[in-house]
């Protein structure tokens, strides 16, 4: 056994989740910057309608992407398993079934992306004024997206390797990429959003590329065989069972996107979806200390789940919910006190300026209880009870955020797609605690 298994079984609970929870925290953080910086510079540079723009287009491309996530958290468990067992037969054909995949699908769905980009950017909400300039940004960032799904499907893989910090540096280099060159296209040479979609396709192309540089370079324990290219039906099989849980995923969240666009457009117009870009950037970078906690939480709980110490993996779930909560708390002070100072930073704008905080201040009011909801379905991931899991992680968005922030406005307005998150987190939560405490009850006692 590893020193790092026995600190797993051994080592003090808080200790162990700072361990995990701070190198986690640093990946989300670096990921979210790499979305929220467009919407900040072309809210800037550009105007409140090119927010309103990335806003629809982001949505569809991580659709497209997140195929490549799900071949590649398949595949990765598949490959963990497969090295562990000194099996690199069907490690290294699993990895070549990986790349067919996401190159096949990716090119097949941006092709139908292109084919189809006015109905498509239609039905996620670029209506009236934002769609040519949505148009305009999609046209270029397309192409980009079959790198992204490579980087999507390549990242977990690296993990599997256990390269967490090669994994962690691909999430780097188009972060700051993407920076510099928005810098460049949009600020000096004036290319607009063009200009910003450029940047971002770049950006992802860079990383694609650096982790098809590790995968060709020595420090890579897997190797690109031609011939495992050729698919083979059972390989296929199980890494579409064990990723289909991450497709539903961003498939749900594509489905709410779709709803809340609508919803927006319908009852607040083009600056409701500007608005609601701000907040959805916002929220990504601000909870990542809460979401790096959750990540922290799976390996500390799974191993302990496994060697069967339940004491271990009850304390684990109590801590991660109370620093998850700790945080989600200071989160959401720092939001009530500073919301009008975070707007500025994205626009100079003044119906943004007036419409936004108020906003903000509504989808944030449940942050201090999220992560009770977030470590249920950790949990079940971890104890690898997929129904559970895939139901509870579904349950914010799919059950109570489409329906409610479809219906709400038909009575409230705007204000009730506002209200459809703090509401939807509140019930989600307290169903997650009632199944959680349910099978700490029954397992864990």
């Amino acid at each position: 056994m590893t020193n790092l298994a026995n600190d797993l079984g051994t080592e003090k609970i808080t200790r162990l989740l700072i361990k995990q929870a701070v190198p986690a925290t640093i990946g989300i953080l670096v990921m979210s910057l790499n979305m929220i910086v467009d919407t900040i510079f072309v809210g800037q540079w550009i105007g409140v309608l090119a927010i309103a723009a990335i806003t629809v287009v982001l949505p569809i491309a991580f659709l497209i992407s997140s195929i490549g996530m799900g071949i590649g958290i398949g595949g990765s468990s598949i490959i963990s398993r497969a090295l562990g067992a000194k099996n690199s037969e069907k490690a290294f054909l699993t990895f070549g079934n990986q790349i067919s995949l996401t190159v096949i699908l990716a090119i097949l769905f941006v092709t139908v992306g292109n084919i189809y980009s006015l109905p498509i950017l239609n039905l996620f909400g670029a209506k009236g004024e934002i769609l040519p300039i949505a148009s305009e940004y999609f046209g270029v960032i397309i192409y980009g997206v079959p790198f992204l799904a490579f980087a999507m499907m390549g990242n977990p893989t690296i993990r599997a390797e256990g390269k967490p910090k090669f994994a962690m540096y691909a999430m780097m280099v188009p972060a700051v990429l993407n920076v510099l060159l928005d810098i460049l296209f949009i600020k000096f040479f004036g290319w607009g959003m063009w200009g910003a979609g450029l940047a971002t396709s770049f950006a992802y192309a860079s990383c694609g590329l650096y982790i098809l540089y590790f995968f060709l370079s020595s420090k890579s324990e897997l190797r690109i065989i031609p011939k495992n290219f050729k698919l083979d039906f059972k390989i296929v099989l199980e890494i579409f069972q064990l990723g289909g849980v991450s497709i539903v995923r961003q498939g749900t969240i594509s489905i709410l996107m779709i709803v809340l666009n609508f919803s927006l457009f319908k009852y607040g117009g083009e600056i409701s979806i500007a608005v609601f870009g701000i907040i959805n950037r916002v929220m990504m970078f601000a909870l990542s200390p809460v979401l790096g906690v959750c990540q922290g939480f799976l390996p500390v709980a799974g191993f302990n789940i496994g060697a069967r110490k339940s004491n271990r993996v009850q304390e684990t779930i109590k801590k991660s919910i109370w620093f998850g909560s700790i945080l989600g708390s200071i989160i959401f002070i720092g939001i009530l006190l500073f919301k009008e100072e975070v707007i500025w930073v994205f626009t100079n704008d003044t119906t943004l300026l007036n419409k936004t905080p108020n906003a903000m201040f509504i989808v944030f009011l449940a942050t201090p209880i999220v992560t009770m909801q977030l470590i249920g379905s950790a949990y079940f991931q971890a104890a690898g009870k997929a129904l559970p899991a895939l139901f509870l992680t579904l349950l914010k968005q799919g059950i109570f955020l489409i329906p409610l922030a479809y219906f709400l406005p038909k009575y409230y307005g705007i204000e009730g797609v506002w209200w459809s998150f703090p509401i939807a987190d509140v019930l989600s939560t307290i169903i997650t605690v009632l199944v959680l405490k349910r099978e700490i009850d029954q397992n864990l006692k």
